[in-house]
Formats: C-alpha cells, sequence, structure tokens
C-alpha cells in the first residue's frame, strides 16, 4: 500500500512538472526551468522507482546488468552536465521539440540511477545497497557542485529575456536555480544514500535489507 502511494505521488509530481505553470515560465526564468529539472530526477523519479521497486514492473529485476548503480550515476552525470551547456539549455528553454528530449532524458536517467540503488531481486539487495550508495552519493556530489557553479556564478551564465514586470535580473534569477539544485538536488541523493546506508548498518550480513 505505501509502495502505491509513493508511486501515485510520484506521477502527480511529474504532472505538476510538465503540466503546470513551469513549462511556460521556464522560457523566460532560469528558476522555473531548474524547478522542472528538481522536480523530476529529484521528486518525481525517486518516488515512481521505489514505488515499483522489487514488484513485476521493476526493470531492474528483468535487466540487471542495465542498471549497475555507479555506471547509472555516471550516465545522469554526463546527461544533466550536457543539458546545462549554454547552448543545449537555451535550445531546450526555446524549442518545444528540445524542452520534450531534455525533460525525457531527465526522466530517464533519474529513474536509471534510483531503480539501480533500489530496485532489483531481494536475494542481490544487500551487494546492490551497497554499490547504490556510493552512485547516489556520487550524484548527489555533482548536482551539489553544479548548484554551487550556478549560485556563487558573478555573472549569467544563460542570458535570457526576463519575465515582464519582473524584479529579478538574470543573474539573481540563475543564483535562485543554483540554490534549488544544491537545496533540493544534492540533498535528496544525499538521503537516499544515507538511508541505505543506515538500513546496510542495521542489518546482519545474511540478512536481506528490509525496505
Amino acid at each position: 500500500m505505501t509502495r502505491r502511494v509513493l508511486l501515485i505521488l510520484g506521477l502527480l509530481l511529474l504532472a505538476a512538472a510538465w503540466i503546470g505553470p513551469l513549462p511556460r515560465l521556464a522560457r523566460h526564468a532560469f528558476a522555473a526551468h531548474m524547478g522542472m529539472h528538481v522536480l523530476v530526477v529529484a521528486a518525481a523519479a525517486p518516488l515512481i522507482a521505489i514505488g515499483l521497486a522489487g514488484g513485476r514492473c521493476d526493470p531492474a529485476r528483468r535487466l540487471p546488468a542495465l542498471f549497475a548503480p555507479v555506471p547509472a550515476s555516471v550516465v545522469e552525470l554526463v546527461v544533466v552536465w550536457i543539458w546545462h551547456a549554454p547552448a543545449l539549455h537555451h535550445a531546450a528553454r526555446h524549442s518545444l521539440p528540445m524542452l520534450l528530449l531534455e525533460q525525457a532524458s531527465y526522466l530517464a536517467v533519474g529513474l536509471l540511477v534510483w531503480f539501480s540503488a533500489f530496485g532489483g531481486e531481494r536475494r542481490q539487495m544487500r551487494e546492490r545497497s551497497a554499490a547504490g550508495i556510493a552512485g547516489l552519493l556520487l550524484t548527489s556530489m555533482h548536482m551539489t557542485l553544479l548548484g554551487v557553479l550556478l549560485a556563487l556564478a558573478d555573472r549569467p551564465l544563460y542570458p535570457h529575456a526576463p519575465l515582464a514586470g519582473g524584479e529579478l535580473t538574470p543573474l539573481q534569477d540563475q543564483q535562485i536555480g543554483g540554490v534549488l539544485m544544491l537545496v533540493f538536488g544534492g540533498s535528496t541523493y544525499l538521503a537516499g544514500g544515507l538511508y541505505l546506508l543506515a538500513t546496510l548498518l542495521r542489518e546482519k550480513p545474511d540478512a536481506a535489507p528490509l525496505r
């Protein structure tokens, strides 16, 4: 029952990110675009993955070789940083096909990382959890680094026309987006890694971690 609730909540957050006002605001507000990113990879993806983990719809059970936590985190690192290159970021904010591609890739790599850490067969959960800690902490570190770079930059990295009547400068807008990434993006993955670590420490070596 709890897993079903998490799955439904994750799908609702995904709908809020994509159907709500954020896509329209993101065209002129970097913070809104970053809000979409954070909602997808740090809220919707973990809830959906944990809601499906261990069940019939868990892809890590059927294709475990594709859901190795550390390689999955490296794939997410590459995808996230590529989309934050100024040219691709600008294209995603001003082209609907590019926005759809960007958001779909964010969801895909987010699910990849969270399924890698929390999914798979129960008899392999201890080993997967150990690797999952490393994968989630690596992701937390690179998202924290990205957030710090955006928040502390002394010039706008993503020039854009501000919202009509908006009081924020492009630099302030970017700094808010960096804080969102730093606070919500990095901390969610850190919390996931610490949860797996705590679970691992509570378990006997021959027992599978309870989820």
